[in-house]
């Protein structure tokens, strides 16, 4: 594991046990029926060639498994690395949720700077097995330092992979608490928000230091694919288009007028047209939005890329053209963050 320069106030980094190298680092471990995977997990900490002060801070929100047990037989292995530990947790018939276990596991914590790592991984960011989520690993770990911030609108979620997250508890403690919402609560992605509102950076370590166990029992499963729209649609209007005086959305299909669609009535019309590749949308001429209550009803012109002005929300699903999309916005000469945000 490699060193990352000084990172300041507000930094989120996407890192593995990075800086600190006097004050103890909390490791906080959430867990619920982790028992697969915990002895990989531990492992992993163990094997951890940072040798500043390190604590380990296990919270187990009412497992039915022996995870609570597992963690409990490294402890001998971890005081020898020079690892505490610290392990809490509650019984009951319902698990309270990922973002309680966490807040749980960083208010028992007593490290100036904090790691994040779930029960059900190992350590960064290559999937296991290989292959799996293979666009999203490609995007995860291909970002410049400035889509780090154009990106946070996409459907993969934060910029920076959760399990691989390193902040100051200072920051934790400004940015405040995950949502304890339970289960379906996105509870990264609603705190990642919170952080970038606050001021927060974002960086990441150009090292695979985690490898990301991809499996169907995951608690991200649980998340419904319209929470996320819903959050990525606010975000996006609250930072982007509340500033712009008028755009074109890059899609005239399914989720280019989805987008339109679940805009505020303020953004609907600052939107100018579509754009789109296929000549039959194009040959419509125009996009009705049939369940509006305006009369006369909205018809958005539906227009050839290359007619089309800036700046634009694209609604194309990035990795999945070919290149055709990516080519396009080159040779138009558009900056992302400027010119474009990418949606979808």
């Amino acid at each position: 594991m490699g060193d990352i320069p000084e990172f300041k106030r507000g930094q989120i980094v996407g890192a593995r046990l990075a800086g600190a190298s006097v004050t103890k680092t909390a490791m906080i471990v959430p867990v619920y029926n982790g028992s697969d995977w915990l002895d990989q997990c531990l492992q992993a900490v163990v094997d951890q060639d940072y040798q500043g002060s390190m604590e380990l801070s296990v919270y187990d929100d009412s497992s039915t498994d022996n995870s609570r047990a597992i963690v409990e037989g490294w402890r001998d292995k971890l005081e020898e690395r020079g690892i505490s530990l610290v392990i809490s947790g509650h019984k009951s018939e319902k698990p309270k949720g990922v973002g309680f276990a966490k807040n749980q596991a960083v208010s028992q914590s007593c490290g100036q700077y904090l790691c994040f790592q779930d029960a059900i991984v190992g350590c960064q960011v290559r999937r296991n097995p290989e292959g799996s989520t293979e666009r999203y690993t490609r995007w995860i770990n291909s970002l410049s330092p400035e889509q780090l911030y154009t990106q946070v609108f996409t459907s993969h979620g934060p910029t920076v992979v959760m399990p691989t997250w390193f902040c100051s508890r200072d920051w934790f403690l400004k940015v405040g608490p995950f949502d304890e919402g339970g289960k379906g609560v996105p509870e990264d992605l609603l705190w990642f928000y919170r952080s970038l509102r606050l001021g927060g950076s974002v960086l990441r370590l150009d090292e695979c230091l985690l490898i990301y166990r991809y499996h169907q029992h995951a608690a991200t499963h649980s998340v419904l694919e319209e929470t996320i729209w819903t959050l990525r649609v606010n975000f996006l209007q609250e930072r982007v288009l509340d500033q712009w005086d008028s755009f074109t959305v890059w899609n005239a299909g399914k989720q280019g007028r989805k987008l339109y669609r679940s805009l505020s009535l303020t953004n609907q019309k600052k939107v100018k047209a579509f754009c789109d590749v296929d000549e039959k949308k194009i040959k419509k001429g125009f996009y009705t939005y049939e369940d509006s209550k305006e009369r006369p009803k909205p018809k958005i012109p539906v227009l050839r890329v290359k007619d089309a002005s800036p700046p634009f929300i694209v609604c194309v699903k990035l990795d999945m053209t070919a290149g055709v999309l990516e080519e396009s916005l080159a040779s138009l000469k558009l900056k992302e963050g400027e010119d474009f945000y990418h949606f979808n």
